[in-house]
């Protein structure tokens, strides 16, 4: 074994075992960074959803205890008077679909019959009972109630209040009942995230009978479920499939790559009020610029890594050399010239060695004195 090699190759070596290691730590630390970013855009998206579900539940319940406080509601109600409901609100409807996107106003009589749909006078006394279960709670114990729910014209967003006659006995209920796209919109506009919304293909046939049939189409058919609303159907369909979506019943998060960019994908259920199950709302958000960051923060990190490597190899060699093998080779240099019966050669620059250098100094300044008949300094 040399030293001259050896000593220099097994420090760099650790110096290589101990960069490396804390390399990979650091790696892994920014790696957890980079996840807990990414969780907290999931959970903000789950709240701008959240949040934007409850505003329009809340939205169709005000407007709904407006219209059943009017007391020609109450009148008309009371007196299952269709065709005063008609003059005094179809107008107002009109209104408020063309502007703030409701898309159902419908009076009910108990326990859940249908007295008079706005969006479609033609069609009432069916009985809501079966998929209403909102409508049925709100005349049975007479408190207003807010939810999702599929109605003959299709799912929505509703809010159902009670109304009263005039003497206050419970007459029947109105409910508002907003457009799910306006709102999907909207949280695009707003937040720049996607949106594809799935409702289970069964109930909305069963049920939502006045829905255009062109919305079973294949084209929308995901599995069990019917793509209802999207707002960008090329990306959601690379992201949100059949399988993922077949069963989902708390939010699931993922991120998967569609055209060439990462995106996070969130999975919320859809429920009614009394807890049965509707569908799926995708929501999807451009990833890239965290993964970006963990892309930069790994080649930063391996650079700097072998910029230390490079470095630390470079004074570990320096030391060795410079410091002690080079003195070394001086003095030993002397001792070889002075054995061979060369003439002492004074070693020059040797009160720049490392002091534990010195007594090998000394001992060979003394032999040399010798040699040349002098006493010792």
């Amino acid at each position: 074994m040399r030293f001259r090699r050896s000593a220099p190759a097994a420090l760099i070596a650790a110096v290589i075992v101990v960069v490396a290691a804390l390399t990979v730590l650091s790696v892994r630390l920014f790696g957890g960074l980079t996840d807990a970013v990414e969780k907290s855009q999931f959970e903000l998206m789950q709240a701008i959803f959240d949040t934007a579900l409850r505003d329009a539940e809340n939205k169709a319940l005000a407007r709904a205890e407006l219209l059943a406080a009017l007391p020609v509601t109450r009148q008309a109600v009371a007196a299952r008077d269709r065709q005063a409901l008609l003059d005094n609100f179809a107008a107002m409807f009109e209104g408020q679909k063309e502007r703030h996107s409701v898309d159902q106003v419908q009076f009910h009589v108990p326990p859940a019959t249908s007295l008079l749909r706005l969006q479609d006078p033609t069609l009432f006394g069916d009985d809501l009972s079966r998929f209403r279960p909102m409508v049925v709670a709100v005349n049975r114990d007479h408190v207003s109630a807010k939810g999702l729910a599929i109605a003959r014209s299709g799912p929505a967003i509703f809010g159902v209040a009670p109304v009263t006659d005039m003497q206050g006995n419970h007459a029947g209920s109105v409910e508002f009942g907003l457009d799910f796209a306006p709102v999907l919109v909207a949280m695009k506009s707003a937040y720049g995230l996607e949106f594809s919304l799935f409702i289970e293909e069964k109930p909305l046939r069963d049920f939502a009978t006045a829905l255009d049939p062109a919305v079973f189409s294949e084209q929308n058919r995901v599995g069990r479920f019917v793509r209802l609303e999207t707002t960008n159907g090329a990306l959601m369909g690379h992201l949100a499939g059949d399988a993922d979506i077949s069963v989902v019943n708390e939010p699931v998060t993922y991120a998967r790559e569609a055209q060439g960019v990462p995106f996070g994908v969130l999975l919320i259920p859809l429920r009614d009020g009394a807890g049965q199950s509707l569908g799926v709302v995708a929501t999807a958000r451009d990833f890239s610029g965290s993964r970006a960051a963990a892309g930069r923060s790994l080649v930063w990190q391996a650079c700097l890594a072998m910029f230390a490597i490079v470095i630390l190899a470079g004074a570990i060699i320096v030391v060795i050399r410079g410091f002690l093998l080079r003195p070394l080779e001086v003095v030993i240099g002397r001792f070889v010239g002075l054995s061979g019966g060369g003439a002492p050669v004074p070693i020059e620059g040797s009160e720049r060695f490392a002091s534990e250098l010195q007594p090998l100094v000394d001992l060979h300044n003394r032999v040399a004195a010798k040699r040349a008949g002098k006493p010792a300094a």
